[in-house]
């Protein structure tokens, strides 16, 4: 069984030498952070942290993300925090990609490495500590619980994607496949963050376009990208923004698989602005 593998910053300064123009894109209805700006120069800290920074991919804001923030946060030897969300009433979604930390959730504690899955819920009382020699690498992925009374909120729990099945999409001919966390069919949950894989050749062979937000991480591999009309050539590392009913395909032209953490808002009625 191959390993799967997972991309993490480097952070680092660009060359003064460097061309200033890049494939970084902001548009109204998509945008891309390539994995080259991922530079010291945009980290963000955050109150109560010790030895971590971050790099903020999504945040809500107008003509930008609506439902939901993303982080990619590094943690040095012994970093973390005791006391990690403000907000009582945003739920987490962390996925580790490389190092190991020890994250504790209303008193139970896990260990987490690369390709873990922690769902935190909103109002839970959590902390996160690296516990390895090295850099620890992991997407922080918030947003607001939606409550709806008569549905109890989901419970915490903590996967790795190796325990999780790939599901084929019908008719792809064995090249498309989706890794869920959390049941499709789970009406406590109000996102989703999923895993995407493309072999060599495979596509979304239309352009899809639908309501919910996306927020997607390139975890390997490259492929070109159709977003709104203009096709754009991504590989690990870089962050893609797509706002509701942005049209949206893609082509994975290899040599090797096509993978991607993927976020969705779903199960919910829309709100009335």
């Amino acid at each position: 069984m191959k390993k799967n593998t997972y991309v993490s910053p480097v952070g680092g300064l660009p060359s003064q030498s460097k061309l200033l123009t890049d494939r970084a894109v902001f548009k109204s209805a998509y945008a891309v952070i390539p994995r080259g700006c991922f530079t010291d120069i945009v980290t963000s800290f955050l109150p109560f942290w010790k030895h971590m920074r971050m790099w903020v991919v999504a945040r809500p804001m107008t003509g930008f993300a609506e439902t939901f923030s993303q982080y990619v946060v590094q943690l040095e030897p012994n970093g973390g925090s005791d006391n990690p969300e403000a907000n009582s009433g945003v739920q987490s979604v962390l996925f580790l990609t490389s190092g190991s930390a020890e994250l504790t959730i209303n008193s139970e504690s896990y260990i987490l490495k690369s390709g873990s899955y922690a769902y935190i819920p909103a109002g839970s009382e959590w902390s996160i500590w690296s516990n390895s020699n090295e850099e620890t690498n992991f997407h922080w992925i918030r947003k607001l619980y939606k409550d709806i009374n008569g549905v109890e909120r989901p419970a915490a729990f903590v996967k790795n994607e190796n325990e999780c099945e790939d599901i084929e999409m019908p008719n792809s001919n064995n090249t498309w496949f989706t890794k869920r966390f959390v049941e499709p069919d789970d009406i406590r949950h109000d996102m989703h963050v999923n895993i995407v894989t493309f072999k060599p050749g495979g596509v979304i062979p239309f352009a899809e376009t639908h309501v919910m937000e996306h927020g997607i991480y390139i975890l390997e591999g490259k492929a070109v990208y159709h977003l709104n009309q203009d096709w754009v050539e991504v590989e690990a590392g870089d962050f893609l923004w797509l706002r509701a009913f942005c049209p949206q395909a893609c082509y994975a032209g290899g040599p090797g698989p096509f993978r991607y953490l993927l976020y969705k808002d779903v199960n919910r009625h829309m709100p009335f602005l």
